[in-house]
């Protein structure tokens, strides 16, 4: 039974439901611009550089493993190895290579990853259906709007957690949906029972412990929105109405504009393999040091202003594993500040130990900042101030590199996948993946899925 609040309100059943109008859309969808497909071949790319960085890490090989226990065998690849899951497995097991480490897309709007769940689970589909390099393109602009629109028209007010497990799941389902040629009734039982299944994780929202697996669940919703689909299929039917409680969804964000700017045009890329509350922070670090020629060892201390949300991160100043170091913003700007930039391309069990890391972050503090948490989620804001033995400097930034008003270039995307990838694939296979991710651009057929299958070396 559902308990009402008194501010509560369900739209009149005149209206048609949300689901219904944004399925509607999805279905009647028959391709993207140019601009969009660009920006399609960046994410694909991007996407790639993520999950070889995390295919190594204890929580890939552990999801692997118990993937292949869960799902049995299967026709579907599992990246970078010659394992092979049903459908659903692979894109769990790939989803969770590309966000094990946090240094996937993500979106100002969602304030979360879709890339770590919609490209896999795209590719995993494709891979027994289709390489029609358009249509893929398609399917991906797809399920970045449907998920990126069910975060933004979320009332921030009313969340107690903005982890992506909860609406990836929708752009999943909304994009394989699409995929299989369903109509608009079938589209939107599957984003119903997307919206309505995804993993809670409720536990997020309190726990203190951040070194986990768990994360965001992007893996757990990608399967989450497969199995929407093949429910909508054979008839299971969900909660139509899931997008129509005026207190917990604004009704504009969900389906105004369809197809006049996609979505997928301004998700942000990460240099850094940590928690995107961590950039700003990390780029003004890295700014005063270079205009002040400033050593590690000459800071006494560095105080960081942010916004709320921030500090509801572990931020360990020691922490114990790469899930936790990905969510302290101390230790992540030390190891940049020690080792530079790219000591997060990406992150790994060596700087856990560094000596001279760990003492830099043990003197990095963080405050709340009333004006900078006014900025919040439209930004991701901070200012530091290092203090010297003799003088301080101060820096804030608001747009930290990769947003879309500090944007990385596709020129910056490959000198990232180049740096993340020296050393776990040879010369010869690297140019066989940006030549993958290009083909999204200029070919109509998808190399991308066989340049992904079989051991990095």
């Amino acid at each position: 039974m559902m308990i009402l609040k008194p501010n509560h309100r369900i739209t009149k059943r005149s209206h048609m439901n949300l689901a219904r109008e944004i399925a509607g859309l999805v279905a009647d969808t028959k391709s993207i611009p140019e601009t969009t497909r660009t920006m399609v071949r960046h994410t694909i790319l991007d996407l790639i550089t993520a999950a070889i960085a995390g295919c190594s890490t204890s929580g890939a090989r552990i999801g692997k493993a118990a993937a292949l226990a869960t799902w049995g065998k299967g026709d579907t690849p599992c990246w970078f190895s010659g394992d092979r899951l049903p459908v659903a497995g692979a894109a769990f097991v790939n989803s969770t290579m590309a966000s094990i480490l946090d240094l996937d897309d993500g979106h100002r709007a969602a304030a979360g990853h879709p890339g770590a769940s919609i490209i896999p689970a795209v590719f995993a589909e494709a891979d027994i259906r289709t390489h029609d390099t358009r249509k893929l393109a398609t399917a991906i602009a797809i399920g970045y709007e449907i998920a990126v629109r069910s975060s933004a028209a979320r009332n921030l007010g009313e969340v107690d957690t903005l982890v992506s497990g909860r609406w990836v799941a929708q752009g999943v389902a909304a994009a394989i949906g699409w995929l299989r040629n369903l109509d608009a009734e079938a589209i939107t039982q599957a984003i119903a029972i997307a919206a309505t299944h995804a993993p809670n994780l409720s536990a997020v929202a309190y726990s203190n412990e951040m070194g986990n697996h768990v994360k965001e669940g992007i893996p757990w919703a990608t399967v989450c929105g497969f199995a929407a689909v093949d429910l909508a299929q054979a008839g299971f039917t969900g909660p139509t109405d899931c997008f129509d409680n005026d207190r917990l969804f604004d009704r504009e964000t969900l389906r105004s504009g369809y197809g006049n700017r996609w979505a997928i045009e301004s998700v942000y890329f990460k240099p850094y393999s940590c928690c995107r509350w961590a950039h700003a922070a990390i780029d003004a670090l890295l700014e005063l040091q270079a205009a002040h020629g400033i050593v590690p060892d000459a800071i006494e201390r560095i105080e960081v202003r942010t916004f709320n949300r921030a500090l509801q991160l572990n931020n360990d100043v020691r922490p114990a594993n790469l899930e936790a170091a990905q969510y302290s913003i101390p230790f992540c700007m030390a190891l940049a500040g020690v080792h530079g930039p790219t000591a997060l391309l990406p992150l790994t069990e060596e700087s856990l130990r560094d000596d001279r890391v760990l003492a830099l972050s043990a003197r990095i503090s963080l405050t709340a900042d009333a004006a900078l948490n006014a900025m919040f989620s439209d930004a991701v804001p901070a200012e530091i101030e290092i203090t010297l033995q003799d003088h301080t400097h101060r820096r804030r930034v608001t747009s930290p590199k990769g947003e879309p008003a500090n944007p990385m270039y596709w020129n910056d995307l490959i000198a990232k996948f180049d740096v993340t990838t020296r050393g776990l694939v040879s010369p010869e296979r690297a140019d066989d993946i940006r030549r993958a991710a290009d083909s999204f651009l200029v070919s109509e057929t998808a190399a991308a899925l066989p340049a992904l299958t079989g051991p990095l070396k």
